[in-house]
Parts: C-alpha cells; sequence; structure tokens
C-alpha cells in the first residue's frame, strides 16, 4: 500500500519505498486490506491544504512525515459509501483549518487507487455521474419561464449549477428526492454548519444561506412539480437553509393545501427535530419521512457540537417517538467520524436511542469537519475503539429491524432491503 501525496500544484503522485498510513481519530494507524475498497466511481481526490503526509518507513518500520513540499492526499466519497479511516498526515500550520469536507485515507495498491471505505447504500442516485449537466441547464430554463417569480425556484438554480447540489439538482430533473427550502433562520449553532459560520470560526462556509421566507404558493408550487410519481420524495430542510421547523406555519399550511391537490409521492423533513411541538403539528399536517441529523446519543457530546438553542437531546428522542408512533418513517442523519462514532460508549448509546425511538433507518453520512477542531471540541473516548467495520457489523446485529443505509429510502425500498 504506497503512499499518496501531491505537490503543489496539485499532481498526485505515489511512492513505492514508502507505506501508507491513515488516521483514526487522534492515531495513526496503519490500514488493514479489509478496510481497502478501489476508488469508487464519482469520487474525487483532494489534496489537504496546509498538512504533509505520514508514511512508514518499507526498510525501517520508522513513521515519518514525508520531507519536501507535499501535502497528504484524500478522498471525498459520493453517498453510499462510509468512510472508515481519515488520511495519515500531520499539519505544518495548526492555526489553519481544512475546508469542510469529508476526507478519507487514499493508497496506491496493485496499480490503483484504493480508499479506505465501505459500501453501505447504492451509490447510483447520488453519483454526480449520473447528473447530466446539458439536460439540467435545460430544465432550469424551462422552470424559470414556468415559474418566473418563485424565488425558490431561483434559489435552488444557485444550489445546483453553482454548487452541484445533486438534490437541488432532482428538482429541476423531477426525479427522486428534490429540495424544498424554507428556512434562513436555526435553533442550533452546529460547530461544522456548512451555511453560515461566525467570523471567530476559522472555518469558510462553502454555500450560502437562503436570505428570504418563501410564501406558502412558492412552496406549494416546488412541491407540487416534483410529487409526479409514486417513488418521489420532497424535502424541507436543506444544506442552504437553517433549520426548516422554525418555519412549521409555512409547512404545514402547505402539506395540507398539496394534500388536498395530490396524494402522489413522499414529503420529508430533513431536520434536528429540537422543537417537538412544531415536529407534532408537522408530523400530524401529513409527513411521511423525517430525517433527523445527530452526532452522538450522548448529551456532552451532542450538546458540544450542535450548541443547541433552548432544546435538549431529549427534545429530539421526543419528536422521533411522536414520529415513529404515528406511522412516519424515521431515520437518522448520522454524522459519523473515525476514532469518535465507533468508541464503545457512542456504539451502545446509540443502540438504545435507535430501540427507545423506533428508528427505521441509520443514515451513514461522513462529517465534513477539520479533524483537530472537532477532536478539540468533544469529549474525550472513555472506552475503546471498535474500529469502524466493527461498529456496522454490530449495529446490524443488534438492530436487525434498523436499515444501516446512506440516505432516505421510501418505504417500499426499506421492505425490500429487509428481504
Amino acid at each position: 500500500m504506497h503512499l499518496v501525496y501531491a505537490d503543489k500544484d496539485g499532481n498526485v503522485f505515489d511512492h513505492p519505498d514508502h507505506i501508507a498510513l491513515a488516521r483514526n481519530g487522534d492515531m495513526i494507524v496503519e490500514v488493514m486490506d479489509d478496510e481497502l475498497i478501489p476508488l469508487p466511481e464519482g469520487a474525487t481526490l483532494v489534496s489537504l491544504p496546509h498538512t504533509r503526509p505520514v508514511y512508514m518507513d518499507a526498510r525501517t518500520g520508522d513513521m515519518k512525515p514525508f520531507p519536501g513540499e507535499y501535502t497528504a492526499v484524500g478522498a471525498l466519497m459520493p453517498q453510499g459509501y462510509t468512510r472508515l479511516l481519515l488520511p495519515g498526515y500531520v499539519k505544518t500550520d495548526k492555526t489553519q483549518r481544512l475546508p469542510l469536507f469529508g476526507y478519507s485515507a487514499v493508497v496506491w495498491k496493485d496499480g490503483g487507487f484504493y480508499v479506505a471505505g465501505r459500501l453501505t447504500d447504492d451509490p447510483h442516485r447520488w453519483n454526480p455521474a449520473n447528473c447530466d449537466v446539458n439536460q439540467l441547464e435545460l430544465q432550469v430554463e424551462e422552470i424559470a419561464a414556468k415559474y418566473p417569480e418563485n424565488r425558490l425556484y431561483k434559489h435552488l438554480t444557485k444550489c445546483a449549477l453553482e454548487y452541484e447540489c445533486l438534490t437541488a439538482s432532482n428538482t429541476f430533473l423531477n426525479r427522486w428526492e428534490g429540495a424544498v427550502p424554507v428556512s434562513y433562520s436555526c435553533n442550533a449553532g452546529c460547530f461544522g454548519c456548512i451555511s453560515e459560520q461566525p467570523d471567530e470560526s476559522g472555518f469558510v462556509a462553502p454555500q450560502t444561506r437562503m436570505n428570504f421566507k418563501p410564501t406558502v404558493d412558492e412552496i406549494v408550487e416546488v412541491m407540487l412539480e416534483h410529487l409526479k410519481t409514486p417513488e418521489s420524495i420532497i424535502s424541507f430542510g436543506q444544506g442552504c437553509e437553517g433549520e426548516p421547523s422554525t418555519q412549521a406555519k409555512l409547512i404545514i399550511e402547505a402539506i395540507k393545501r398539496v394534500r388536498e391537490r395530490t396524494d402522489m409521492g413522499f414529503i420529508n423533513i430533513n431536520t434536528n427535530a429540537g422543537l417537538t411541538d412544531h415536529i407534532r403539528g408537522i408530523v400530524d399536517a401529513g409527513l411521511n419521512l423525517m430525517r433527523v441529523s445527530t452526532i452522538s446519543a450522548l448529551d456532552d457530546h451532542y450538546n458540544a457540537y450542535y450548541k443547541p438553542r433552548a432544546y435538549s437531546l431529549k427534545n429530539v428522542e421526543k419528536s422521533l417517538r411522536y414520529a415513529s408512533d404515528k406511522g412516519v418513517v424515521t431515520s437518522i442523519n448520522y454524522l459519523i467520524f473515525p476514532g469518535v462514532t465507533d468508541r464503545e460508549e457512542e456504539v451502545e448509546a446509540m443502540i438504545d436511542f435507535a430501540r427507545r425511538t423506533g428508528l427505521k433507518l441509520i443514515q451513514m453520512r461522513n462529517l465534513n469537519i477539520d479533524p483537530e477542531a472537532y477532536l478539540e471540541l468533544i469529549p474525550k473516548a472513555k472506552g475503546e475503539l471498535l474500529g469502524m467495520n466493527q461498529m456496522i457489523d454490530i449495529f446490524r446485529e443488534e438492530l436487525p429491524d434498523v436499515i444501516i443505509g446512506s440516505y432516505t429510502h421510501v418505504p417500499a425500498e426499506l421492505s425490500a432491503r429487509r428481504g
């Protein structure tokens, strides 16, 4: 497993005499064969600025940083793949934070790139290669002509064409899961928020948060345009907005009006679920699917990352339990990080949380964060590290009625996966 590294111009090399290393949390570790898969289609190799790759000398077995002006390399994998290890690196400037991406360890092996990852869902729908840019541009023009006054479509145009957001793109392509953002405000101050960062955070938000309050008419137009097939999903709660349930009144009215017109497809909300009363109203209006973002089922870890305002993890649990009891297909958007999520105490807490809330699906999502900043923020480990592979195996054994995947599925798809 050869070291992979990049020069200052972005050219990528492998070194035949240096063995690639990785990170599990804050530990430099060797990469095992069973942790590697060929670099998936749709994955992107990126250099890690202000870093130096770390390797093992094949002759001496010593671990050391690679000399010269070279940077470590990581892979950004598409949805459907769960990372098992971080790239092996040390920072050359500890004051600099890495851009907000989910970096996975990369090696060169058997004449090709391999990544420390595991397939946890069918990647077809979320493979960027399956989004035809020419067709997307035509559909954007067609929708703009059909709804010239709808500000949501204007906002989603930037998300689709500039940020290359696949959910926004689906909204114009009229397929799979589409987006209907509604909120510019939030009841949490997430450390790794991708749409809004305070100046002192040291992070640069990769997206711009929406800055207007849509009307119910605008929301209903987007929903009805998308909900034209039985498997269509329209989702409140996107990376370009705050917490959608802060606009519960708009959502509730929009759902009611849409369901007066059609029973086609599924209505989903991606939410932190902290505003339990608001979530109850949205559920009662006719919600079908709910995906709740979480990073941990432990209060101290959850609070450190989400910085919740006037709610707690108990509120999140109550929201999930209420939705599940009302027949909503519930899942969690589980933000995972090697060396943290696979801690013994984290795994035990998440198993209990899933059982108490009646979860149907755990969506494994690679946390986009600077590793050092994240590890400094959260509590220290209390138990042993089980490893990401073992963690997934434990979830599947202990939670046989919960699907382990990577993105939102409709009930028929979940039933098919259960076999």
